[in-house]
């Protein structure tokens, strides 16, 4: 899943790409992703696109004394950027595309989505704050006023283990589940731990892995076409997927533990003090 620091890279691709140009075609092929009617999604169709912002997860590109296109790429979508569109509008059918924006230049994107859950979404609306994900997002946790002490007030009387809390967008907005896994890692914190059982010596380290990790993966990102950013995001990642595999810090093996429709990674030596988490999943089918 796209995530902060990609979302980010793609606001600064769609901006020195498509800001200053028309959007003269809006193509649905899979009519599911638009989750919005009124305005339809015509209506940015002969419209400047005029900035490019991005709330959380949320790609939003405002027009011209118009609507906002927003768009939120779920767990398996992206945008694919293309120098010069495909003649012809594009066929429905069984693949992965879902959306294709056209410019006056010639130049657009398809937004593309594989496998069978469909939940690549696309609003066209006055305000993003019309869109209810936008609208119940918390902070953003790279603005210049998210420091340490606005941390500890989120995670205050939180009784979710700190995974849970990281990943809540309501709580903070932009980290997803290879991110929250990132960061733990970093400040050496269990994913079982209570997030308000934290003392303030570990929500300042909590605080210093989140800015750090999702920082550091920003500056990797930008700067990259968008067909990059998903093997950019891959390689730069120390725990998360890379079950098996030795701890780049202190070369443990690192773990996993399986939920239904995800899973987390972590370090025994740097986040449990030795002690492998059980992995409930797993017990069940030893029995």
């Amino acid at each position: 899943m796209p995530e902060l620091p990609e979302v980010e890279a793609l606001k600064d691709f769609l901006t020195e790409r498509a800001v200053g140009h028309e959007i003269v075609r809006v193509l649905p092929v899979a009519i599911s992703v638009l989750k919005t009617y009124d305005p339809p999604v015509t209506a940015v169709e002969g419209r400047e696109i005029t900035a490019v912002h991005r709330h959380g997860k949320f790609l939003d590109l405002e027009t011209d004394g118009g609507p906002h296109f927003v768009t939120h790429l779920a767990r398996a979508g992206w945008l694919h950027w293309k120098d010069r569109l495909p003649d012809g509008p594009p066929r429905p059918g069984k693949g992965p595309l879902a959306l294709r924006v056209a410019l006056e230049t010639g130049e657009g994107f398809d937004l593309t989505e594989a496998g069978t859950q469909k939940r690549l979404a696309v609003y066209v609306v006055h305000d993003p704050q019309q869109v209810p994900g936008v609208a119940r997002l918390g902070p953003d946790p790279l603005a210049a006023d998210f420091d340490a002490a606005r941390l500890a007030g989120l995670l205050s009387g939180e009784r979710r283990r700190i995974k849970g809390a990281l990943r809540d967008q309501s709580l903070i907005a932009g980290v997803g589940n290879a991110y929250s896994d990132e960061i733990l890692h970093a400040a050496k914190m269990s994913p079982f731990k209570l997030a308000a059982s934290l003392t303030p010596e570990e929500t300042d380290t909590l605080y210093t892995a989140l800015r750090t990790t999702l920082t550091d993966a920003v500056d990797r990102s930008r700067g990259l076409a968008a067909g990059r950013l998903k093997s950019e995001k891959k390689t730069g990642l120390r725990v998360h997927g890379r079950t098996g595999e030795p701890c780049p810090v202190c070369g443990d093996t690192i773990r996993e533990v399986s939920f239904s429709d995800s899973s987390l990674q972590y370090c025994p030596t740097c986040q449990t003090g030795g002690k492998p988490l059980a992995d409930r999943r797993m017990s069940r089918l030893l029995k």
